[in-house]
């Protein structure tokens, strides 16, 4: 089992330390870089905005994204698995034929 490293991230010109597996460092930091774009675009041109308030908006936000493609996921599943039973059924019909 390898041990995290810190990695320092930068979030609205905030900065955070964060453990995180020596092989997930890159990934962290690109979902850094995602999470502070978000935060920017909820903040806007209002720099008083609460960082609390901007952070549970973007959170929100990347929660309903997940949601929205879990939900494609799911319809995507079902008309595969839809598609792999007629295949197999037309299949059964030409074997038994």
């Amino acid at each position: 089992m390898s041990a995290s490293e810190p990695t320092s991230i930068r979030v609205l010109d905030r900065e955070y330390t964060v453990g995180v597996e020596p092989g997930e460092r890159d990934s962290l930091v690109a979902a850094a870089k995602l999470l502070d774009t978000r935060m920017r675009e909820v903040r806007g041109a209002n720099r008083m905005a609460a960082v609390d308030r901007v952070a549970v908006l973007a959170a929100l936000n990347f929660a309903h994204e997940l949601q929205q493609l879990r939900e494609q996921s799911g319809h995507r599943d079902r008309e595969i698995a839809r598609t792999l039973a007629e295949l197999q059924r037309k299949l059964d019909a030409v074997l038994d034929a």
